[in-house]
């Protein structure tokens, strides 16, 4: 069945038992990576997933705590010898950047590199990133300092879905990505720009109707204060907890 892997659960300042936020959704066809920081090659094989899986790269939108890994992620499959596409989704703001990004390393030039497709979302609510046999995903614009999407992932087989809200202040978009979902997966950074706090996330959780609240992208280490889900509480009703790097939802 296919399941959502979490690969990391941190704010922008991991610690070492908490990588910068991102995580796969794992399919029998797909295996889609939403966002790509640090070094893939070690992380991805500790989920238990193999470099060579990966189909589709969803980018949230560009901050080096959510991109910083592509570089390292490409070249390491070029020289690991992958010979399949890879597609790459995400908005004109991201994917413009990350272009310019492979061109300062001079990949166009790197011999029998495999194909990279760049797919350009629009800034719509909920327009269709992609799709498969078991699960379709979408994508609407958040709330954050430069241009963001959070995403909706529907299974198709259970009939279930979840919501990403990716970094953002609480908005009508993440509502509306979220209504009905199983889960929601909300940040929890704390209420400044293009942030939200866990007791934000609660409440975006209770108009959306979601079925559980996971909260993700949190001060960690040093930074870590006070009772995250307990905050998310006061505001939803339903199961809150805290993302932990690995933890893994199946569907």
């Amino acid at each position: 069945m296919p399941k959502l892997i979490i690969l990391g659960s941190s704010n922008a300042i991991p610690d070492k038992d908490h990588e910068n936020t991102h995580m796969v959704i794992v399919g029998k066809e797909r295996a889609v990576l939403v966002d790509c920081v640090s070094n893939p090659i070690l992380r991805l094989p500790q989920a238990g997933v193999k470099l060579d899986a990966i189909t589709d790269i969803i980018l949230t939108h560009f901050h080096p705590d959510h991109v910083s890994g592509v570089p390292l992620l490409l070249m390491n499959m070029w020289l690991m010898g992958r010979r399949k596409p890879l597609n790459v989704y995400g908005l004109h703001h991201t994917l413009d950047r990350m272009e310019d990004l492979m061109s300062s390393y001079s990949w166009d030039e790197w011999p029998g590199f495999f194909p990279v497709a760049f797919f350009r979302l629009p800034m719509q609510e909920l327009s269709q990133v992609l799709e498969c046999d078991e699960f379709r995903v979408l994508a609407s614009p958040v709330h954050h300092m430069i241009p963001a999407i959070g995403l909706r992932v529907e299974f198709k087989k259970s009939k279930q879905s979840l919501a990403y809200s990716c970094d953002t202040e609480p908005c009508d978009e993440v509502i509306h990505l979220a209504e009905g979902a199983d889960v929601l997966i909300h940040e929890a950074a704390g209420a400044f720009i293009g942030h939200s706090s866990a007791a934000q996330a609660g409440e975006m959780a209770r108009q959306a109707e979601a079925g559980a609240l996971i909260l993700i992208h949190y001060p960690t280490g040093k930074y870590a204060s006070g009772d995250l889900a307990a905050e998310a509480r006061e505001r939803f009703e339903g199961p809150v907890r805290l993302a932990e790097d690995f933890m893994e939802i199946e569907f």
